[in-house]
């Protein structure tokens, strides 16, 4: 637990992490929720709980962690979201957290992209207890997507977030009417709006923190890869 909130990581069965960071926040989790099969992957520490439709985990492993699988059959949703779902429900009223969804890219492409779409809804399910990233005013429940190669993180209002010189980052926008205005980038999108995904990727921080600005809310993913 750091500074008084609840570190959960989430586990999904696709590439596991093996850079610093990411690996660091899963072994170090106060709790370790695995996706499924996805327990198979898992190193170093043991789960604890083991959430999804368990279609894809082996009799002998449904067998041995038995008492702590939370088995769900319903097909609306994948195994990643009934585990983020899984997590809200640990968090107790009141209580700050971190949920970290990790190993959920790298496998097939459209999983890929859904599971990462997927971050915005989960915001949106969460409410006002989601804590903008950077802004430390509102309390409430941080999630994110951590992978080898950096973090994404969703945002609905503008906000300021910490960066290096040099690192890079995309700007991707679900929402084609929404202006964004930045300041601490190389280049500066001057309230530019982004008609597809990649227009506003592929930017540089040139100090310790960048800042974007929205005309009006909207949903925007932010993604900064990991410092070289």
């Amino acid at each position: 637990m750091q500074n008084g909130k609840l570190d959960i990581a989430i586990l999904a069965d696709g590439n596991y992490p093996t850079a610093e960071y990411p690996l660091g926040l899963l072994l170090s989790a106060d709790i370790v929720i695995c996706c499924d099969a996805s327990v198979l992957k898992l190193k170093g520490r043991t789960p604890d709980y083991i959430v999804g439709d368990m279609d894809t985990l082996p009799d002998e492993y449904k067998e041995k962690y038995k008492d702590i699988i939370h088995r769900s059959s319903c097909q609306e949703t994948n195994d990643q979201t009934k585990a983020f779902s899984f997590a809200l429900g640990l968090v107790p009223d009141g209580k700050e957290a971190n949920i970290h969804i990790l190993g959920n890219t790298g496998g097939r492409e459209d999983h890929t992209l859904g599971n990462i779409s997927l971050l915005m809804e989960y915001t949106k399910n969460t409410g006002n207890r989601i804590a903008p990233f950077g802004n430390i005013m509102h309390k409430g429940i941080y999630v994110d997507i951590v992978t080898d190669n950096g973090v994404f993180t969703p945002h609905f209002n503008s906000f300021t977030a910490s960066s290096n010189p040099g690192q890079q980052i995309s700007i991707i926008s679900f929402d084609n009417t929404v202006r964004i205005k930045s300041t601490g980038l190389k280049y500066p999108t001057d309230e530019a709006t982004f008609e597809f995904w990649w227009s506003g990727t592929l930017n540089e921080a040139t100090g310790e923190s960048f800042t974007l600005e929205f005309n009006h809310p909207a949903p925007v993913l932010l993604f900064r890869c990991n410092p070289v």
